[in-house]
């Protein structure tokens, strides 16, 4: 396996739920994201660091905002892992 960081970083449960979260939504401000994750700024930040790092996420600027948007290779992944979820639901 290339690099276990990121299983690491996505198989826990508030960046499992990012990655979802963003899927459901076309684009999220990363506050926004906290808030719907129930984590702090800081954290989202991190984790989608560590996203963009692979590849998952881009962010998108508007104005002195980013906006946080799946890339083709993170919709792919959120795809199954929401499918996941509703088998587990």
């Amino acid at each position: 396996m290339k690099d276990k960081k990121i299983i690491n970083t996505l198989f826990r449960e508030k960046p499992f739920m990012m990655i979802v979260s963003l899927y459901e939504k076309d684009s999220i401000y990363a506050s926004s994201l906290a808030k719907l994750v129930d984590c702090t700024y800081s954290h989202v930040v991190k984790v989608l660091k560590e996203f963009s790092k692979h590849g998952l996420v881009e962010f998108k600027k508007q104005g002195r905002i980013k906006k946080v948007i799946l890339t083709k290779k993170g919709k792919e992944l959120a795809r199954h892992l929401k499918i996941a979820l509703d088998v587990l639901s």
